[in-house]
């Protein structure tokens, strides 16, 4: 699968990372099923890939579409290279770590990922807030601590973040289009926030500069997820156009 592609390109759907954040196998399978082949990614997070084990990621992409696993590994560096050679044998194109791991663990990440695995570095997860930032010694705001870390995860070799939609500008402001960005918290107008704290729209998000969009609940928990994932594309592509 070529990762570099962007959710600007002809086909909408190439950039929507759809999120099977569901609680077992069997659910997470059926909607695969609905939406394959998916020409962008399915996301699996830690919620489906502990309660279907590793098995999960090879029975996505055997339906033909490839996976984002977003497991946001935090360790000491010898554990999370060994966790990035174990990523790879299952055939994930994409990989999420903690850049708050620091430079060591990002390096060893790094050295370990193969050619074809887009690492990406989580810096301020979208339902954190500034409140959140501060009970855990923080002193910063969110765009600061965001900044910081990117900065860390692109000098040590990272080419991929992830990113609120509300850190866009300033990411794209500082690094230019040399890093990939993954948005979460995109919801489309009128959709539930849920427990995002910091969310945009589709248009908006690619307006900001965003490469990829991770949607979820607006799809999969929809009657028709297929109908819900066309919509989406058509008000995306008529808002971009």
């Amino acid at each position: 699968m070529n990762t570099q592609a962007a959710a600007t390109t002809a086909d909408p759907a190439a950039g929507i990372i759809i999120a099977l954040d569901l609680p077992t196998r069997d659910a997470a399978i059926e909607i695969a099923r609905q939406l394959s082949p998916h020409p962008g990614l399915f996301k699996i997070g830690l919620q489906l890939f502990i309660a279907a084990g590793p098995d999960i990621v090879r029975e996505v992409r055997d339906l033909g579409s490839a996976v984002f696993l977003d497991l946001k590994l935090h360790d000491i560096p010898n554990t999370v290279g060994r966790a990035v050679e174990s990523a790879s044998s299952l055939g994930a194109e994409m990989l999420t770590l903690h850049l708050s791991g620091g430079g060591a663990m990002i390096k060893a990440a790094v050295q370990a990922a193969p050619p074809g695995m887009l690492l990406l570095g989580v810096t301020v997860l979208t339902s954190s807030d500034e409140t959140t930032l501060h009970e855990t010694g923080v002193a910063t705001g969110v765009k600061e601590q965001v900044l910081r870390l990117a900065k860390v995860g692109i000098g040590t070799g990272l080419h991929g973040l992830v990113a609120s939609p509300h850190e866009l500008r300033a990411l794209r402001a500082a690094h230019g289009t040399k890093v990939k960005i993954v948005t979460p918290g995109i919801r489309p107008a009128g959709a539930a926030a849920n427990d995002q704290k910091r969310a945009m729209t589709p248009a908006e998000a690619l307006a900001a500069g965003a490469d990829y969009l991770v949607i979820g609940r607006p799809i999969t928990a929809a009657a028709d997820p297929r109908a819900a994932l066309a919509e989406i594309c058509a008000k995306l592509e008529a808002d971009v156009v």
